[in-house]
């Protein structure tokens, strides 16, 4: 293989890294924004038939501990890693813990809800967003 031909193997490839990280990037924006009007209305949902959001805890890794949040929400998850706060963001609930954090309580951000809860772990432990949110609404 000539130089030149391999300079233009390598751009070739580059191209084809970019287009597919794009269109991955694209994919993944479009899962949020549905996963998020799905939040939304559960939110609106919750609220109507009077189920109550709670305050939310954090979990440090390894299920060491627990930590106030300052967030009121649903979790989704039987584990309670995950939630919706009554802000209608979305929270993963494990920290690095701490023996600050035993007082101080921790901060949690929103992070990009996904339609699949937990895809691409263990079996059994992926979970669909419309199913979790219908089970805290009492539909499932």
């Amino acid at each position: 293989m000539t130089e030149s031909a391999a300079a233009d193997w390598r751009e070739q490839r580059r191209e084809a890294a970019a287009a597919h990280e794009a269109a991955l990037v694209a994919r993944q924006q479009a899962e949020s924004q549905r996963a998020r009007e799905l939040i939304r209305e559960f939110v609106a949902q919750a609220r109507e038939r009077g189920v109550a959001p709670e305050p939310l805890r954090a979990q440090g890794y390894g299920g060491r501990g627990s930590f106030r949040t300052g967030i009121n929400g649903w979790y989704l998850r039987r584990d309670r890693t995950v939630a919706v706060g009554a802000d209608g963001e979305f929270y993963v609930l494990t920290v690095p813990g701490s023996v600050a954090a035993r007082w101080r309580g921790v901060q949690v951000q929103p992070q990009d809800p996904p339609l699949v809860i937990g895809a691409g772990g263990k079996d059994g432990e992926s979970l669909d967003l419309p199913i979790a949110l219908a089970r805290v609404l009492g539909d499932e």
